[in-house]
């Protein structure tokens, strides 16, 4: 490719027209095909869209994930299936499995699983991503990394029973190097991202350090905006900062006190970097919205999951100024299990959208992947339907129409849920061109629609 690209006859904003890119720009819209000397792609009336941004979602743990086994399928769905599926995982060193859930073999610790196996270091990720269980084996290799914290589980004795919480990062010092194993991992996981018309992500993990922030520079040309980081951390090329990430562990809240010295560190009226503040409960919902009203919110403030979130609480949100980045396939991936494990009284306000969108609060669609769907085009489905596996729906006047879900991933980083960007002179040539006009595409959001990404004006 040259560095001048002509999509022609492609539709924009509902008219076809043809679109010049140059230098990583839109140059113009209604270019003179004739007139024209470099590459062509022909667009047939298919839809030229700004590239999608998954406003929430783990690059590291997706790609960890394409490399672990997966507990999450039909094939298991016993103990028995379990157990056989650790013994035979391949290889002979770490096995790495994810996406358990209790409704699958109980509460896991190390004796649970010795019984299946001992002879090999297994560790074992809760579907929510927040939890580790490792069998004896593997807890003897990490010993070195296990502290006195609560988020290192024990038995009255003093002995790890192998249920490690948020321990991700303090793992990995006595975990294999696989480094390699897991940038090549992260380069399939762009192209995956790609293939669906994502050209930015936001990266919501907590407490990226420096290492693992130059191991996510495998995903270029992605965009990646970070929350996770230090301020002084250095960004990469393609990198841009985002809020600072706050992780509330739903198994140990902080004091209110302590919450308002985490959101606002300095203290006495000085302008703090905004938060985002991860909020899966009714409590640390209300626990955060308390504390942002007494230190004033700020631009950028954002809360992610919103997971349960009370209508009392839509007028307040809307006050603050806050954006709730939700994970709307959640009710179909999940919705029957929370239709039996959360209580009667929080169903309603699971993941909702369009009611706090008319009280005036900005809603950003996004995956959670690889804890859910990365593809945005289901994500965007599930937004309408609201619907569970077993087809149950979960508060259907919570749904948005495809074109309001399509629209906040059309959004900027820096404000989820706000403006779309545009196809226009100007713009960065991030761009996601389909096979079809886009009114026949919101009739039937499919990843197949899309037919090609341009990040930076070059086609991946």
């Amino acid at each position: 490719m040259t560095d001048s690209l002509l999509l022609r006859d492609v539709e924009v904003e509902g008219r076809r027209t043809h679109v010049l890119v140059s230098r990583g720009r839109v140059v113009e819209l209604g270019t003179d095909p004739r007139s024209h000397r470099g590459d062509v792609i022909e667009g047939h009336g298919g839809a030229l869209l700004p590239g999608l941004h998954d406003h929430h979602l783990h690059l590291n743990a997706m790609a960890a994930e394409r490399r672990s086994l997966n507990l999450a399928t039909d094939a298991i769905t016993s103990p028995t299936q379990l157990g056989d599926a650790l013994r035979n995982a391949a290889g002979d060193g770490w096995i790495r499995a994810v996406g358990y859930h209790e409704s699958l073999a109980g509460p896991l610790d190390r004796d649970r699983l010795d019984e299946w196996i001992s002879d090999r270091p297994v560790r074992v990720q809760h579907r929510s991503g927040a939890l580790w269980m490792l069998n004896s084996r593997a807890v003897r290799e990490v010993s070195s990394a296990l502290d006195d914290s609560p988020d290192v589980e024990r038995w009255a004795d003093g002995r790890p029973t192998g249920r490690l919480w948020r321990y991700d990062q303090r793992l990995l010092s006595a975990l294999p190097d696989e480094s390699d194993e897991q940038r090549s991992a992260l380069r399939a996981v762009a192209a995956r991202l790609r293939s669906r018309g994502i050209t930015g992500v936001t990266d919501a993990t907590p407490d990226l350090d420096d290492a693992a922030l130059d191991m996510l520079t495998a995903v270029h040309p992605l965009r990646v905006h970070v929350l996770g980081i230090a301020p002084e951390s250095q960004l990469p090329p393609g990198f841009s900062r985002g809020p600072r990430k706050i992780l509330l562990r739903d198994h140990d809240l902080p004091t209110y006190a302590d919450l308002v010295a985490l959101l606002d560190p300095m203290g006495h009226g000085v302008e703090r970097r905004p938060v985002a503040v991860h909020c899966v409960t009714r409590e640390s919902l209300i626990l955060t919205v308390a504390a942002l009203r007494e230190i004033g919110s700020v631009r950028g403030d954002r809360i992610e999951h919103g997971a349960i979130t009370p209508p009392e609480l839509d007028e307040e949100l809307a006050a603050l100024g806050l954006c709730v980045v939700t994970q709307s396939d959640f009710i179909r991936t999940r919705g029957d299990l929370y239709l039996r494990e959360v209580s009667p009284d929080d169903q309603p306000y699971l993941y909702r959208w369009a009611g706090l969108a008319r009280a005036g609060v900005r809603v950003a669609g996004s995956s959670d992947a690889p804890y859910g769907d990365v593809d945005p085009w289901q994500v965007i489905r599930s937004a309408g339907a609201r619907r569970t596996r077993t087809g149950v729906v979960i508060s259907g006047d919570e749904g948005v129409d495809a074109e309001t879900a399509l629209t906040s991933y059309l959004s900027t980083p820096e404000d989820p849920g706000g403006t779309a960007r545009r196809v226009r002179p100007g713009a960065v040539a991030d761009l996601c061109l389909l096979t079809r006009p886009l009114v026949d595409v919101l009739r039937d959001p499919r990843a197949d629609w899309v037919r090609l990404t341009l990040v930076d004006g070059k086609v991946d």
